[in-house]
């Protein structure tokens, strides 16, 4: 009987998922495989909210492959390990994989693949899981990765994405591999209190809810609103791979209209900064483009950094959307827009800082998309105005005109009315001292200053 292996790393669905697939076809038996990977403990990008929600997706996973007849198999410690262990024990011939970009994918393909050379086992590496196109799909001439979104953008949207996938009818598992208890996600302490659920099931029934009822919104601005909330929220579910990347651009695309149409753009910028870590991973911690910053840092600038992680900046538009992150794990893409612009180009503060502290709490903490936006904003990445600041009181007035994002998430300024909320420092002196909010902890004009200076910028 031949046994093959399906890892699951980035990609915790049966729906749209070419490794599993071709593992049943290719074999009469699969082991569903999920290694708790020491490794990823060790670097602590594994943050607590991260933790649950990833406890949803297995438990959710374990329950969608038992309908089909098979099981997840959890096993802990190195990857290679456990999977040298559990294919020895079931006799497997092949590892299939999802390919992944990050420096710790690829070595971790590069170590799977000596160590099943050394066992007489292949290791099929399957691409275009993860993203809607594979890294390296479309290259500009003589290079191996656009650094420019816009003409990536147009050679994207050329390419037919490969055909989406069904799930498994069956899946046969060997009864006696052994498996650890699929974890949950009620021993997972520091979980902000607002953190979403996780799982293919329920990310699958918010695409369709949003499909449905939210996507057209999408094309009025609906992004940018950030009171109405009109966003997806499948970032998370992207993360984790509970729904795939090349299943929603082919709904989306059949629904067509302004929405749609913006969506997409959306899942392509994904693609993008992925191309772009997959070629350069050391992007991941260092300038893409470097300024020559001489940065503050956590030493240099420890209250400011404080202060902008606690939400008490005294700029309400920022210190929501800080709030809002601590609260849910989860910040609209607005406001990570413009509290990474304040921290990096008002308080001149190392992007690095910024990034560790969203990768701390953010539930979708994406390596790709989370380092390469900062880098972004920052100057530092692939935006061809490196130089431009998000001017947060402009902002709060623009996104959120009736204040009432403010309101939601600052309860100190509940009873400011209107667009007032943005600017509290313009309220009366005895109503500023009874609503307790803190002063901005620097004038818009002198970070400005600060940070033209830096740059060189006369």
């Amino acid at each position: 009987m031949k046994t093959s292996v399906v890892l699951f790393t980035s990609d915790l669905r049966v729906h749209d998922h070419p490794p599993l697939r071709a593992a049943v076809a290719r074999a009469d038996a699969v082991v569903p495989l999920f290694v708790r990977d020491r490794a990823i403990a060790d670097t602590g990008f594994a943050g607590p909210n991260r933790e649950a929600f990833l406890a949803d997706c297995l438990a959710d996973l374990d329950r969608r492959l038992r309908e089909r007849g098979g099981r997840l198999v959890v096993r802990g410690g190195d990857v290679v390990d456990q999977v040298r262990a559990v294919m020895a024990e079931t006799d497997a011939t092949e590892l299939h994989l999802s390919g992944g970009v990050s420096g710790y994918a690829h070595a971790r393909e590069r170590r799977l693949r000596a160590a099943l050379e050394r066992d007489g086992g292949e290791l099929l590496v399957h691409d275009g899981v993860i993203t809607a196109l594979p890294p390296g799909a479309v290259t500009p001439a003589g290079r191996d990765h656009f650094a420019v979104f816009t003409p990536y953008h147009r050679q994207w949207c050329a390419q037919r994405p490969r055909d989406v996938l069904g799930p498994p009818r069956g899946v046969r598992v060997p009864d006696h591999v052994g498996s650890e208890p699929v974890p949950g996600r009620d021993g997972v302490e520091g979980v902000s209190p607002g953190l979403a659920r996780g799982g293919e099931s329920v990310g699958r029934a918010r695409w369709k809810a949003w499909l449905r009822d939210g996507i057209d919104a999408y094309g009025e601005g609906g992004q940018d609103d950030l009171a109405g909330d009109a966003t997806s929220r499948l970032s998370p579910h992207l993360h984790f791979g509970t729904v795939s990347a090349t299943e929603l651009v082919r709904d989306a695309r059949r629904r067509q209209g302004e929405g749609a149409e913006n969506f997409v753009r959306q899942l392509c910028w994904r693609d993008f900064h992925h191309q772009v870590l997959a070629a350069r991973p050391a992007a991941a911690s260092r300038d893409y483009r470097t300024r020559e910053d001489r940065w503050r840092t956590e030493r240099t600038a420890a209250e400011d950094i404080r202060a902008w992680q606690e939400g008490r900046t005294g700029y309400p538009i920022v210190d929501a959307a800080m709030r809002q992150l601590l609260h849910e794990g989860w910040m609209h893409n607005r406001g990570r827009l413009l509290t990474a612009s304040f921290l990096t180009k008002t308080l001149y503060v190392d992007w690095r800082v910024g990034a560790r502290h969203f990768r701390r709490f953010l539930v979708d903490g994406d390596l790709a998309d989370n380092q390469l936006n900062w880098q972004w904003i920052a100057g530092t990445g692939t935006d061809s105005r490196p130089n431009r600041v998000l001017n947060p009181v402009r902002q709060g007035h623009r996104y959120d005109p009736s204040g009432d994002y403010v309101r939601r998430w600052v309860p100190e300024l509940a009873e400011v009315a209107g667009g007032a909320v943005h600017e509290p420092w313009k309220l009366p002196a005895a109503q500023r001292a009874r609503l307790g909010y803190p002063e901005p902890v620097v004038d818009l004009a002198e970070g400005l200053a600060r940070f033209r200076r830096a740059r060189g910028i006369e």
